[in-house]
């Protein structure tokens, strides 16, 4: 896998095992938290790739680690 290709429904899946939780919805974005940290998810599909990297670098988690967990 890679980071083509990913729609919102997987990113909150997999940001959901690095322990973010939606807390809110505003318009066609979702913003998920850890408790720490909040995080803007676009209910796009796909993510462009480097709107996820951005995603990705917010939460600190890396791309080998998302890949990963798909």
């Amino acid at each position: 896998m890679s980071l083509r290709n990913n729609d919102w429904r997987n990113v909150v899946r997999v940001l959901g095992k690095f322990n973010f939780q939606i807390v809110r919805q505003r318009g066609s974005h979702l913003i998920l938290s850890d408790g720490e940290k909040f995080i803007s998810v676009p209910r796009h599909s796909p993510i462009a790739m480097g709107t996820l990297r951005e995603i990705l670098l917010e939460a600190k988690v890396s791309e080998a680690n998302f890949v990963k967990k798909l």
